[in-house]
């Protein structure tokens, strides 16, 4: 029943008369003004579901109270109005329905109980790789790969569009999901109708993509979840989370010319990483807001996972209107939005009084420079001028890790430039290999730029940096300038508009001119769908043992993500992927060296080519259209001839094939209706133990799959090619390859197998090194539980389920980490791994653990907040230690008490 703080209030809009949920109430005892922006919506989430049982009177008052300088301690639920997913991280999570439905029936339930309750649109856009590159039929020739190569998955997905309610797919070919949300899926408002009443409320979501927080810069709130958490909250089940600090980042002044969007979410990342906001909501306001375009927004909300924190929401202002209307939504909704937001005492103007914080970060937009970051993590930003000395370090780094060779002295740094140097050579000449590729011959140095690509969501939404780039490849091509021949250029846009808006520029030519023909609409390089390097180039990095580069649009470039040959990656705006690509190497000073030379052989540098902010925005203001919106996205939903000629079953139970992409999960086999006790975990051997900042794509299977991996070796026994293994993420509704591909990154550098790289750890009863998949399957036999050892920020980066998934398919039953990223941590707990947490001033190092003891760890009940380790080592000594145990919610220790997120509803669900 409603408490005392739920009120109604009636809105009209459009002749339809929409019940809301004001704050009034509230008001007379809360200073409801001086929250934050997203801590409102969050509170208007309580007062709407205050009638459902999920709420308290004291949930809502602790959140209209909020203490900005409070340590999160508060649980509230927070009941998403939809979810969206990417196929990826989509395909298992309609596996896993699609096996409850069998589980539920088996346990006396009915099937079509498993069934999203609020809307759930899926887009198809991680599975498209760059195969073909370079040519006017890449487009083409990558898509009916894509088509073939998943066909499986995708008769699955048109399966259970007809099997489930309030389920869409959008097929491929059309986008990526987030630039999709932006453009034409969300709402801004939502409207629905409950006890025969249409209600008005704030857009908000969960999406099955870190990146979700794109949705942000739109003032919509989401956030990236693991699968798991996704598939519950399509099941009814609120999100479980603590009252968040809320980081305010004040914004001032305009960006200077020659400055992106790019520069400034890098310059973000950098300053929030620095501050530390993991699992802190940030919130931009401030003066410099109105010289932020929308694109700009969301650009840095886009990138909330690189800086840590769960969003990086921006409010509802006249940008969002005028943004939703060129988008294509219809004047009603565009009113709805304005006319509840103005109502709720959301909107945002120049009279708008400024929240209250838990810290406030300032930038003045006018010192953003142009920058890249890399070359393995998105928060290392490095100036434009500083990169080539910046790679010279690397080089040296990476030289003296490979071959343990290079001094430290000054001498080993030859004086000119600082190149990098050993014995008086720079290492960028050593080991440099000729090449005969495509009727030319060069020499591969260290340092060279392999891939160069314009992808991602976070750019290629972003008219301002993709007009920059063709209009910059119209300069190089007037100046004759042309891309190095040993780099492999992209344009992956993450919607149908961007071409065309570049068509009608005359900027695709432009392009395409310099190698950067179109090769999908999706996510490509950015997730590891790069596809392989030409078999000279590739062939030319192992011979010479090259550390090669890649420079990419996007918003990751962890160790082992882009492509297994390069080392070295960068983020950096689709303008300088086009100069990176004209310079053909990491090892020069774009502000400095010319980037080549005209045809009377006058060097060119890149601000001879670089467009001007007035001729960017004339490009946009001449060539963008809102009827392109309207066209792209009028039948979104249908797909082409090639989607709809698949073959597809009506039915509530899905038969499943004899398929290597989608199988059935084991995770609900012989389930009963009630959970058993939590057990102690005695006598856990260590399968993996790693440093800090080990990210999900270490751990989760990612990229592409080794011939002799255990996954490939696998595929190989199935009957399958090498050639058609596609890649880990296509493979994800299949768990016999997901848990071989668990902790298979060719970077990881597990300790317990010191001084390999990639899948290997020591079956300690033998004191042999094996395979991971193959050592875990031996202490199963053996009946001995597992555990993995980790530094600060274990599972940062993508939001992937298998990342949890997988370790406990693996056998492991507790990991034991100096910190964690939120959604691996929530993941652990949905896939009943128990998640410890070192004393603080603890870590491996300092309590000298070695991997090699056997572990005994109390069983955890619903109030245990600490727990004593016992670490016995080979030679009978006992050392203990307190972790703390990080499940942090009642809701979260019901999910672990019953083996995870997805057993509980399904057990909720059998015994109605």
């Amino acid at each position: 029943m409603a408490n005392s703080y739920q009120t109604v209030d009636t809105l009209k809009v459009g002749g339809k008369e929409y019940r809301y949920f004001p704050f009034s109430e509230l008001e007379k005892r809360f200073s409801i003004q001086k929250l934050p922006y997203s801590l409102r919506i969050l509170l208007e989430n309580l007062l709407r579901h205050s009638d459902t049982g999920l709420v308290s009177e004291a949930d809502i008052e602790a959140l209209a109270g909020w203490d900005p300088k409070a340590d999160p301690s508060q649980e509230i639920a927070f009941v998403p109005a939809r979810v969206v997913l990417q196929d990826f991280t989509g395909v298992p999570a309609i596996v896993d329905l699609a096996a409850m439905r069998d589980a539920v029936k088996a346990l006396g339930g009915k099937p079509e109980q498993i069934n999203p309750l609020s809307p759930v649109e899926l887009v198809i856009d991680h599975s498209v790789m760059v195969d073909y590159f370079g040519t006017e039929q890449s487009f083409e020739k990558n898509t009916a790969v894509e088509i073939e190569r998943n066909r499986e998955r995708y008769q699955f997905l048109r399966w259970g569009q007809k099997a489930f309610d309030n389920f869409k797919v959008v097929p491929p070919g059309t986008g990526i999901v987030h630039q999709v949300n932006l453009e034409y899926l969300a709402r801004g408002v939502f409207s629905r109708e409950r006890d025969g009443v249409l209600e008005a409320y704030p857009d908000t979501l969960v999406g099955t993509d870190s990146h979700t927080t794109m949705i942000n810069g739109l003032g919509v709130l989401g956030w990236g979840v693991g699968g798991i958490e996704a598939e519950a909250a399509m099941l009814g089940q609120p999100i479980s989370m603590l009252i968040p600090q809320v980081v305010g980042f004040k914004l001032t002044g305009e960006l200077p010319e020659g400055a992106t969007a790019t520069d400034l979410v890098l310059t973000v990342t950098q300053m929030l990483r620095k501050l530390g906001v993991v699992g802190k909501f940030v919130e931009f306001f401030g003066p410099g807001l109105k010289h932020l375009t929308l694109a700009d927004r969301a650009t840095i909300g886009n990138m909330a996972p690189e800086y840590g924190a769960t969003c990086g929401i921006f409010p509802v202002d006249q940008q969002t209107l005028d943004y939703l209307s060129f988008t294509g939504r219809s004047e009603e909704q565009v009113e709805l939005v304005e006319q509840y937001m103005k109502a709720m005492g959301l909107w945002h103007d120049d009279n708008s009084a400024d929240a209250e914080y838990s810290d406030v970060l300032e930038l003045d937009l006018g010192t953003v420079e142009p920058s890249i970051a890399g070359p393995k993590r998105p928060q290392d930003r490095i100036a434009l001028d500083k990169a080539k000395s910046a790679f010279h370090d690397v080089l040296n780094e990476m030289d003296r890790h490979r071959r343990n060779t290079i001094a430290s002295t000054e001498e080993d740094f030859a004086a000119e430039g600082g190149a990098a140097a050993v014995g008086g050579v720079p290492l960028s000449d050593q080991g440099a290999v000729e090449v005969q590729y495509n009727g030319e011959e060069f020499l591969l140095k260290n340092g060279a730029v392999v891939i160069a690509a314009i992808t991602s969501c976070t750019n290629t939404s972003n008219p301002a940096v993709l007009m920059a780039a063709g209009l910059l490849a119209r300069n190089a091509r007037k100046k004759g300038l042309k891309s190095k021949p040993w780099v492999k250029t992209s344009l992956a846009p993450g919607s149908k508009v961007v071409t065309d808006y570049l068509e009608k520029a005359g900027l695709m030519d432009e392009l395409e001119s310099l190698g950067f023909y179109l090769v999908g609409y999706g996510c490509t390089t950015c997730i590891g769908n790069s596809g392989p390097l030409p078999e000279e180039i590739h062939a030319a990095i192992q011979e010479g043992d090259l550390t090669v580069t890649s420079v990419l649009s996007g918003n990751r470039n962890f160790e082992g993500r882009i492509h297994p040959d390069v080392r070295a990656n960068y983020l950096a705006s689709p303008p300088l992927v086009v100069a990176y690509a004209l310079a053909g190497s990491m090892d020069v000073d774009l502000r400095k060296e010319p980037l080549g030379y005209d045809a009377d052989s006058k060097p060119v540098y890149l601000k001879d080519i670089w467009p001007t902010t007035e001729d960017i925005d004339n490009a946009i203001a001449d060539n963008l259209e809102p009827e392109m919106f309207a066209e792209k996205y009028a039948d979104v939903f249908s797909g082409d001839e090639n989607w709809q000629a698949l073959p597809v079953e009506e039915s509530q139970l899905y038969a499943w094939p004899d398929s290597n992409y989608v199988r059935k999960p084991p995770f609900f086999e012989g389930m009963n209706k009630q959970p058993g006790e939590v057990q102690a975990i005695k006598g856990a051997r260590c399968l993996v133990k790693v440093g800090d900042s080990i990210t999900t794509d270490h751990i989760s299977p990612a990229g592409a799959i080794m011939p002799d991996s255990p996954a490939g070796l696998y595929l190989q026994e199935q009957g399958v090619d090498p050639k058609d293994f596609n890649s880990y993420g296509s493979r994800r509704g299949n768990h016999e390859v997901m848990m071989r591909g668990t902790f298979a990154n060719v970077r990881l550098k597990n300790q317990m197998a010191a001084g390999t790289e990639g899948s290997w750890t020591t079956y300690l009863p033998e004191n042999k090194v094996i395979s991971i998949f193959d050592a875990a399957e031996r202490y199963r036999k053996d009946g001995t539980p597992l555990v993995v050892l980790a530094g600060k920020e274990y599972g940062s980066g993508s939001s992937r389920d298998w990342a949890a998934k997988g370790p406990s398919l693996l056998g492991v039953k507790a990991a034991i980490a100096e910190s964690y990223e939120r959604i691996h941590r929530s993941n652990l707990v949905g896939m009943g791994i128990v998640p410890l947490q070192f004393a603080d001033g603890d870590s491996v190092e300092s309590l000298g653990l070695t991997g090699e003891e056997v572990f005994d760890i109390p069983a955890v009940e619903a109030d245990t907040k600490e727990v004593d380790v016992k670490a016995t080592g080979e030679d009978g000594k006992v050392k203990t230690f307190k972790a703390r145990v990080r499940i942090d919610t009642p809701n979260e220790f019901a999910y672990f008490q019953n083996g995870g997120i997805l057993h509980y509803v399904l057990r909720n669900l059998a015994n109605q």
